[in-house]
C-alpha cells in the first residue's frame, strides 16, 4: 500500500508543478508594434560627384532635397525633370524649401523606379533611385496582422485547456488515492491532500494570468508623417534632410598633405609701450577735478590734456616756516621801499647814481615776486596732463581723494594699437607665421615683434602686434597664441567648428556617411592655426567631415 500511495503524491506535486509552469505568469498577449526604422517615411537617395539628392513620398506628394555632394549646400532654382510611372514631369521649385511634385502614383503601395534629371549652374547629372511604399503609413494588417492573430489564438486556447488539464489531473489522483485509504490515518492524509489541491487549483486559476491584459490587440502603426532626427542603435545619427536644413549643417572633403607644425601658447593682450601712459602723482596730496570734471572710462584723451589736479597738503611745520618766511620778506620789503623812496629824492640832484636807483628798484620787485609766491603756494595745484593721445583705460578717482606718491590715477591707452605678450618655455625660431584665437572664437592675425632675453618664471616672454581689426578687445585678456614652426606633420586639417569634445575629454568629428546618415568617429588631434586643427588618427581622406553644425549633432538623442 506504500507505494500507490506515494505514486499518489508525487502525481499531485507533478500536477502542481505543471500548473504553475503553464500558468505564464506576467505575459502580455496583446500584439507588439513593429520596429520601426530610422528612415520612417518612404524615401529613396542618390549621389553622384556633384549632387546628392532625396525623395520623401508625402501622401500623393514627392519632396525632393537637392544638395551639393561635398558642401551639404541646398542647391537653389534648379531643374529637375523626372521620370516617374506616368511619364516625364518637371519638379515645382520652391524658394527656402524642397522641390516638390505631384504624385497621384503614390497613392497605390509598390516599388517605384524613377529618374532624375538635375540641371543646375551649368552643371547637368543623371541621379536613379527607388521608392517603396508597401508597408509604410497603414495599421499592420495583411502580413502583419496573421503572425499576431495566431498568437492571440494559442494563448486563448492554452487558457481555455488548462483548467481541464488540471481537471482531469485531480480526479485521476483521487481515483487513485480511494484504494490506498484503507486506514483511519491515511483517509485523513488523502482528505488533507485533497483540499491542498483543491485550494492550489483556485489559487492558480485566480493568479494564472496576473498582469496579463487579454483585451483586443492594437494593430501597430508606422508614424510615417513624423520626421525626427535620432540616434540609432549603432551609433549613427540618422537626420533627415529637412531636418539638416534646420541645423544648417555643412560638410567638406578632407586630404591629406603636410603641414607646418603649430604650438599653442597662452598669452594676453598688452598695450603698446609707445602708445600708452599712466598718469601719476609725484607727491601726495589732494585730488580736485578740472573744470570739466575727471574723465570717464573710455574718454578719449588728447596728449597735454589737463586730467586732475592735486594739491599738497601743508603740514603744521610747513605751515610755521612760510609764516616766518613771509615775515621776513615783508621786513626786507619795507627797507627796500624806504630806501627806494630816499634814493628817487636824491638822483635827480646827482646826490646818488642813476644806476643805485635801477638795483634798489629789482631788488624790490625781486621780494615782492618771493612773497607772492608763499601766498600762492597753499592755492595752486599741480596738473596731471596726459602723456599720450587714446582712451582712458583705467581709474576711477574721487573729489577730496587723498593720492599718496607715485600713485596711478589714469592709464591712457591708443585702442588701435594693442600688442600680444605670449610666454613660451623654449626659444621659438621662425615665428614669422603667428595667429591668436580669443575665448569667443575670433581669430587675429600677429606679427612678431620681439623675445625676452630673460626668463620670467621659467619661460621667454614673446610680443606680437595685433594687424587685423581690434574693435572688441581689451587690455588684459587672454588669449590662445598659436606660433607656426618650420616642423612638418602628415595629417588632414579640419575646422575648428568640426571638433566636438565628449563627456569622457574624446574628441571626435562626424561623417557624412549617406545623405541622412552621420556617424561620429574619435580623432586625435593638434593645434595648426586660429581657425583648424590638425587630424593626425581617426580619420581617413576623402571622407566627408560635418564642418558646421557639429554641436547640434552631438545633441540628438
Amino acid at each position: 500500500m506504500r507505494f500507490p500511495f506515494a505514486a499518489a503524491i508525487g502525481t499531485a506535486v507533478l500536477i502542481a508543478t505543471i500548473g504553475s509552469a503553464s500558468a505564464h505568469e506576467g505575459h502580455d498577449h496583446e500584439a507588439k508594434p513593429a520596429q520601426v526604422s530610422a528612415s520612417v517615411g518612404p524615401r529613396g537617395e542618390s549621389s553622384s560627384d556633384a549632387f546628392e539628392l532625396v525623395a520623401f513620398a508625402s501622401g500623393t506628394e514627392l519632396l525632393i532635397y537637392l544638395d551639393r555632394f561635398a558642401t551639404n549646400e541646398p542647391v537653389e532654382g534648379a531643374t529637375i525633370d523626372i521620370e516617374t510611372p506616368q511619364g516625364p514631369a518637371a519638379a515645382m521649385v520652391h524658394a527656402g524649401d524642397a522641390y516638390r511634385l505631384k504624385a497621384p502614383w503614390l497613392a497605390a503601395p509598390g516599388r517605384f523606379d524613377l529618374i532624375f534629371t538635375v540641371t543646375a549652374g551649368g552643371t547637368t547629372d543623371v541621379l536613379p533611385l527607388t521608392i517603396d511604399t508597401t508597408g509604410h503609413g497603414a495599421p499592420l494588417g495583411g502580413q502583419g496582422a496573421a503572425p499576431a492573430a495566431h498568437q492571440f489564438l494559442s494563448d486563448r486556447a492554452a487558457e481555455v485547456m488548462q483548467p481541464a488539464i488540471l481537471g482531469a489531473g485531480l480526479v485521476g489522483f483521487l481515483l487513485g488515492l480511494i484504494p490506498v485509504a484503507v486506514s483511519r490515518r491515511r483517509r485523513r492524509v488523502a482528505t488533507a491532500v485533497i483540499l491542498i489541491l483543491l485550494l492550489c487549483l483556485g489559487t492558480k486559476s485566480g493568479i494564472a494570468h496576473e498582469g496579463e491584459d487579454h483585451g483586443d490587440p492594437k494593430p501597430a502603426t508606422l508614424s510615417a508623417g513624423s520626421d525626427l532626427a535620432q540616434r540609432l542603435p549603432d551609433g549613427a545619427i540618422f537626420v533627415p534632410k529637412s531636418i539638416q536644413r534646420i541645423f544648417g549643417l555643412r560638410t567638406e572633403l578632407t586630404q591629406s598633405r603636410p603641414y607646418r607644425r603649430s604650438i599653442e601658447l597662452p598669452g594676453r593682450i598688452v598695450p603698446d609701450t609707445n602708445a600708452s601712459g599712466y598718469v601719476q602723482a609725484s607727491i601726495g596730496g589732494r585730488l580736485a577735478p578740472p573744470p570739466g570734471g575727471f574723465p570717464r572710462l573710455g574718454t578719449p584723451v588728447n596728449r597735454g590734456d589737463v586730467l586732475a589736479y592735486l594739491t599738497p597738503p601743508l603740514q603744521a611745520i610747513d605751515v610755521s616756516t612760510m609764516r616766518q618766511q613771509q615775515g621776513d620778506l615783508d621786513q626786507q620789503i619795507s627797507i627796500v621801499e624806504r630806501r627806494l623812496a630816499r634814493y628817487e629824492t636824491l638822483a635827480p640832484n646827482g646826490a646818488v647814481p642813476r644806476s643805485q636807483l635801477e638795483d634798489t628798484r629789482l631788488e624790490l620787485q625781486g621780494l615782492k615776486q618771493r612773497r607772492a609766491s608763499l601766498d600762492n603756494v597753499p592755492r595752486e595745484p599741480e596738473a596731471l596732463v596726459a602723456p599720450v593721445s587714446g582712451i582712458v583705460a583705467d581709474g576711477a578717482p574721487v573729489a577730496g581723494q587723498i593720492a599718496q606718491p607715485n600713485a596711478v590715477i589714469f592709464h591712457i591707452v591708443d585702442p588701435l594699437r594693442l600688442w600680444i605678450e605670449a610666454l613660451s618655455f623654449e626659444a621659438i625660431v621662425g615665428t614669422e607665421d603667428a595667429s591668436a584665437v580669443t575665448s569667443n572664437g575670433k581669430k587675429l592675425s600677429l606679427a612678431h615683434r620681439g623675445s625676452g632675453f630673460a626668463d620670467r618664471s621659467q619661460s621667454i616672454p614673446i610680443h606680437f602686434a595685433i594687424e587685423d581689426d581690434v574693435v572688441g578687445l581689451r587690455v588684459g585678456q587672454f588669449v590662445t597664441v598659436l606660433v607656426t614652426t618650420n616642423d612638418q606633420k602628415q595629417g588632414i586639417a579640419v575646422p575648428r567648428t568640426s571638433l566636438v569634445r565628449g563627456t569622457n575629454g574624446q574628441d571626435f568629428v562626424f561623417e557624412h556617411l549617406n545623405a541622412e546618415r552621420f556617424m561620429p568617429r574619435a580623432v586625435r588631434v593638434e593645434p595648426l592655426d586660429g581657425d583648424r586643427v590638425l587630424v593626425l588618427a581617426g580619420l581617413v581622406p576623402a571622407t566627408r567631415v560635418v564642418v558646421q553644425g557639429a554641436e547640434l549633432l552631438d545633441h540628438v538623442r
